[in-house]
């Protein structure tokens, strides 16, 4: 009963934080929109690695590498909150690379645990389910990081 309603609350909030992220990345970068689904983002993430832990620590040893991912998703999440919290010196790299790791990092988890069991994904070999995030989000986060490095600041927000 403990596991399933961990399991319940942590596909809901992985769909919200996939909807919202995606969105978050996709709206203009003013005020209102891109910080309420950031923020949206952030806190479907925090359910969903909690949850997590929820559930491996019912499931150890057999889930402990999902453990790390999260982990990974968790800590790359809370650098690019904090770059743009605190404004740091060069924040906004930062405050990308940390937001988009964390996407990946969620993503990666996501198919790791589920990939062998979708349709065409299961005819991919196991290693891929760990790279294919990664390969496909690495140069989207390099064409961000391009974009913002060579465009005048317009985040006011």
């Amino acid at each position: 009963m403990v596991f399933s309603t961990l399991l319940a609350c942590h596909v809901l909030a992985g769909l919200t934080a996939t909807v919202c992220g995606a969105a978050a990345m996709l709206v203009r970068k003013r005020p209102r929109r891109h910080p309420f689904l950031g923020r949206a983002y952030g806190l479907a993430l925090v359910v969903v690695v909690v949850t997590a832990l929820g559930m491996g620590v019912l499931h150890w040893p057999h889930v402990n590498h999902l453990l790390v991912v999260a982990g990974v998703a968790a800590a790359s999440a809370a650098v690019g909150y904090t770059a743009r919290r605190v404004r740091w010196k060069g924040w906004l790299p930062w405050h990308i690379s940390g937001m988009a790791l964390s996407y990946i990092a969620m993503l990666t988890g996501f198919y790791v645990d589920n990939g062998p069991r979708l349709p065409l994904w299961n005819l991919l070999p196991p290693v891929a389910f760990w790279f294919l995030p990664a390969a496909i989000g690495a140069p989207l986060l390099a064409r961000a990081l391009a974009r913002h490095r060579t465009r005048p600041r317009q985040l006011s927000g």
